[in-house]
């Protein structure tokens, strides 16, 4: 079709083409909505990881939303952990030279004779980042989320751009405090420095910093406009004994205000300034660059990757990075140019989305751009013929230019918004040779009421939507307060989060969250686990032997199990004013009754609460549950077998998952031990404990635990406790408890008895885990690097 002229404003409010049925979107408003306590600042301030973290750049600091799917609440509001990354206190000056020879340059330029010179230094508040007289810099531009197994946990790091063009890199390592790792900007000064300013050896030698077009030059290749993570790409190193280990790295690409683009390389995990591998510089050849993005294609098995740069005058390009210490890393020979018009609209941002096309049969990557109040999108193939690009715009999207953009990676479905509070969800659909793109109008006023918005995010399973609003206009009138909120809205219904995880390909509820959070949602309204989830989740358990679908089992009943709970009537935390009463007996015999009496009372308190459940719940009758379900009964003592049936089938649940884990830890043992070695894990006692069940009958554990026993030569082991020298005997998959009475905590990873006081917690407190020691081999470390059996939840 023959494309419109841009600019029309007529075309605006036109559907270009009505969205199928398949394609209508129904957005609900999820609580709670989070207030800010300061603006927003910068381009695209919204961003949501791969860990279920959202990051809010605002003028003090970064608010840090963690969506968490909590099995210990019976709340139907998203949980949600608050954190912050402040903002430096001190200003950051950029690296130009020697500090007597800036500050004099400084005060030259300022005092110039020359307007054009004084005004342009005095101004630009790159050269004046304190400003004096001019607003604080403070705030951030820009923040960036690594892939998932960045860092020391194995989750992501946050990559941060100040107002003041200090670029850092963050990482939440103890859950409470944010703490930062890396200056980039520092050390990327003192390798200019040191290089005289020359990105090679061959460069001629600029002008002296006396001469302002070279302070000019030496602060804009320094001036970061975006940065972007990689994936994360592994190499094979070889030891001194000829083994072969993966190394795991990612790549961090700065593109500066020259036009440069530095790829820094860190060695995963990444823990500081130790883990940086190289740092390599390319000239982009783009003027006033404003946008950055990794490109990145599988063909035929090898994964070629580039970077894709947008610049504010309007063109596109993808440029080759070239990293020779990279095995099995490719990229282009030479860069390709996606749109070369000089138009004046000025690209906002850029996405870059894997896909696969049903009729050429093959990879294919669709980059999309916010160019103005337009969208401009590229497909890319790679055939016999070489690299096929196809592009187009796409218009009548919205009035106003487009303020945020985000994609669904996993459906290639893009979200955009202008400040109006509209929200056009795009969706690509296939032809045979290219694709063209159906777009349906989300309003949010519908949902938040009149509303202004800031920037939007996407949730990585793309449940979810989270955007930052403010208060629209009120019968004309702008409102005379700003209060900015961070509100959520669903794009999945429940079937839909449903289905997808039982179809996962991922099998991991932690990297699922926004999908979890959708069913636990439904599970607390309707108080019951609807028939078609349980039927398809028990054929999946009986013909796959995978535990992720016995975790998503767990899972459910552990929600079901909440939802039946009655709420407190009192907050918890809040002291109680009445006086505790306490019988003292003065003869011996009168001791005896007190005890019962509280017992007595406790029992029938429980049963009450137990009644009152019962009477308070809002079940619909509709369902048919395998389980019974609570309008089905008179009284609270179905109630309360309810209750117990749930329980016992939750720790039978847990029990197979740890028998299953045990199986792994066991196979680690005989895998990496020699004849009669202690290992350091209670390997007599897990074994022990997995044949001490008559009904338990696992072929495969008996196999694997003869070979162990018959490696052991009937030596045990044994643990010790470190207090009193007793043997800690393996009764219990939780504690060890001593003949003396001291009790330790299991490692639920090794099975160890954690005889520290401090150990670490997976995420929702299901379990806890021992730290590694120096001594530990590798093996045992792999093991205690793994996430929590029972929710797949990272540990701490």
């Amino acid at each position: 079709e023959e494309e419109p002229p841009l600019g029309l404003d007529s075309l605006v409010e036109e559907a270009v083409a009505a969205p199928s049925a398949g394609f209508r979107l129904t957005a609900v408003r999820r609580e709670p909505a989070v207030r800010l306590q300061h603006g927003v600042s910068g381009v695209e301030p919204l961003a949501w990881s791969e860990d279920h973290r959202v990051s809010v750049s605002t003028a003090r600091s970064i608010a840090v939303l963690e969506q968490v799917s909590d099995i210990h609440s019976g709340g139907q509001e998203m949980v949600i952990h608050r954190t912050a990354v402040p903002a430096p206190s001190a200003t950051c000056l950029l690296k130009v030279g020697p500090k007597k020879e800036v500050a004099e340059c400084k005060g030259k330029f300022a005092s110039s004779a020359d307007p054009t010179v004084s005004q342009t230094f005095m101004l630009d508040r790159v050269f004046n980042p304190e400003g004096k007289s001019l607003p604080p810099m403070r705030g951030f531009k820009y923040s960036s989320w690594s892939p998932l197994g960045c860092d020391a946990n194995g989750r992501c790091l946050l990559a941060a751009l100040t107002m003041d063009n200090r670029l850092t890199i963050h990482a939440n390592l103890n859950r409470l405090q944010w703490v930062q790792l890396v200056d980039l900007t520092e050390i990327y000064g003192e390798r200019l420095y040191e290089a005289s300013y020359k990105l090679s050896k061959a460069d001629t030698p600029r002008g002296e910093l006396g001469d302002f077009l070279e302070f000019q030059r030496r602060h804009s290749m320094q001036t970061p406009v975006r940065m972007e993570w990689s994936g994360i790409c592994t190499t094979q190193h070889i030891k001194h004994n000829n083994e072969c280990w993966d190394v795991g790295s990612v790549l961090l690409a700065v593109l500066f205000e020259n036009g440069n683009i530095a790829v820094w390389q860190f060695q995963l995990p990444f823990l500081g300034k130790e883990s940086i591998t190289s740092c390599n510089t390319i000239d982009s050849g783009i003027n006033s660059p404003s946008v950055l993005s990794w490109w990145e294609y599988e063909h035929n098995n090898r994964k070629m990757s580039g970077l894709i740069v947008g610049s504010a005058f309007g063109p596109v390009k993808i440029l080759p990075v070239n990293l020779k210490a990279v095995k099995g890393y490719f990229t282009l020979r030479q860069p390709v140019v996606l749109w070369q018009e000089r138009d004046q609209l000025p690209v906002h941002s850029i996405k870059c989305i894997p896909l696969y096309h049903p009729y050429q049969k093959c990879s294919c990557s669709l980059v999309v751009a916010a160019r103005g109040p337009y969208v401009f999108w590229c497909l890319l193939l790679i055939s016999k013929a070489g690299l096929n690009v196809h592009n187009s715009h796409v218009t009548g999207l919205h009035s106003l230019p487009i303020v945020s953009m985000t994609a669904d990676k996993q459906n290639g479905t893009v979200y955009t918004c202008s400040s109006d509070g509209k929200v056009r969800q795009l969706i690509p659909i296939f032809t045979d040779i290219a694709l063209k793109i159906e777009h349906q109008l989300i309003k949010l006023s519908e949902v938040f009421g009149s509303v202004r918005t800031h920037g939007i995010a996407v949730s990585p399973c793309g449940a979810y939507l989270a955007v930052i609003t403010t208060e629209g206009m009120t019968n004309g009138l702008h409102p005379v307060n700003k209060n900015y909120q961070v509100q959520f809205v669903t794009l999945k219904t429940f079937e839909e989060a449903a289905a997808q995880l039982l179809e996962s390909s991922v099998q991991n509820l932690f990297r699922q969250v926004d999908l979890t959070d959708l069913v636990r949602w439904k599970i607390l309204k309707d108080k019951h686990v609807p028939q078609f989830l349980q039927e398809a989740l028990d054929k999946k358990i009986e013909n796959c032997g995978s535990t992720y679908f016995w975790r998503f089992k767990l899972f459910l009943l552990r929600i079901l199990y909440q939802s039946m709970q009655k709420a407190p009537s009192e907050v918890m935390w809040r002291p109680s004013h009445e006086d505790a009463k306490i019988l003292i007996s003065d003869s011996p015999g009168m001791g005896s009754t007190e005890d019962d009496q509280e017992e007595g009372t406790s029992k029938q308190a429980s049963k009450q609460s137990l009644c009152d459940v019962g009477k308070g719940m809002d079940i619909d009758d509709t369902a048919d549950d395998s389980l019974p379900r609570s309008s089905d009964v008179g009284g609270c003592e179905p109630i309360e077998e309810k209750l117990l049936e749930i329980q016992a089938q939750i720790e039978a649940v847990e029990m197979h998952l740890t028998r299953e884990h045990m199986k792994r830890v066991l196979g680690e043992v005989y895998l990496h031990t020699w004849i009669t070695e202690n290992t350091s894990i209670p390997t007599r006692g897990v074994c022990d404990f997995l044949m001490s069940d008559a009904g338990y009958d696992d072929r495969t554990a008996r196999v694997l635990i003869g070979h162990i026993l018959k490696k052991m030569n009937k030596q045990t082991f044994p643990e010790h406790c470190i207090l009193c020298k007793e043997i800690l005997p393996f009764a219990d998959r939780k504690q060890a408890v001593c003949s003396n009475g001291h009790i330790w905590l299991r490692c639920f990873l090794t099975y160890q008895a954690c005889q520290s006081l401090v150990y670490r917690r997976c995420l929702l407190h299901d379990s806890i885990a021992r730290h590694p020691t120096p001594e530990d081999p590798e093996w045992i470390k792999r093991l205690l690097h793994g996430p929590c059996t029972f929710c797949d939840s990272p540990v701490f």
